[in-house]
C-alpha cells in the first residue's frame, strides 16, 4: 500500500487540544517523486490554532522517495558485500508560524528521514515494518510530552 492520506487526519493526544482533526487535500508535490497534502480545515477544540494552510502561512505534509532506487552491490570473492547503500525516504511538514506578535511569518520545516538499508526490503521486510511501527508509536505516545518540551525547553 502506498502513501495516501485520508481526510480527516486524527491528531495525537496533545495538552490543550481536544479531539484534534485535520482535513487534508491533495496538493501539487514539488517533484514527481513526492506526494503532498495541505491542511484545509481543523476540527475539535484547538483554541488559537489557525484553521488551515495558506500561501502566506503553509501547513503541508510531503512524502518523498528516492529519485533512483539503489540496488544491492555484488558479493565479493569472499562472499561479503563490502559496501551497502541506503534508500532514503523523507517526510516533511511545513508549518508557518509567527516568532513574535507583529512579525512576519516564518516557515518551520520538520523533517524525518528514513535511511533503509539496501536489500533489507527483501531480507527482512517485517523488521522494516516493526521499525516504522515502533517509530510512529513512540511519537504518538509522546506527542504531548514532545510538544511540551518544545514549548518549555526541558525534557
Amino acid at each position: 500500500m502506498s502513501i495516501s492520506l485520508s481526510s480527516p487526519v486524527t491528531g495525537a493526544t496533545v495538552s490543550g487540544l481536544t479531539s484534534p482533526t485535520y482535513s487534508v487535500v491533495a496538493d501539487q508535490a514539488p517533484d514527481t517523486h513526492s506526494k503532498q497534502w495541505y491542511v484545509s480545515a481543523i476540527g475539535g477544540t484547538q483554541t488559537s490554532v489557525d484553521a488551515g494552510s495558506s500561501a502566506a502561512k503553509p501547513w503541508t505534509f510531503t512524502f518523498t522517495r528516492p529519485a533512483v532506487l539503489k540496488t544491492l552491490n555484488a558479493v565479493d570473492t569472499n562472499g561479503v558485500i563490502r559496501q551497502v547503500g541506503f534508500n532514503t525516504y523523507e517526510y516533511l511538514m511545513r508549518r508557518g508560524a509567527i516568532p513574535l506578535t507583529g512579525q512576519a511569518v516564518r516557515v518551520q520545516n520538520w523533517k524525518s528521514s528514513f535511511p533503509v538499508l539496501v536489500g533489507a526490503d527483501l531480507a527482512e521486510p517485517q523488521n522494516i515494518r516493526a521499525a516504522v511501527s515502533s517509530y510512529v508509536g513512540v511519537l504518538n505516545q509522546q506527542a504531548s510530552g514532545l510538544a511540551d518540551s518544545m514549548i518549555s525547553g526541558s525534557l
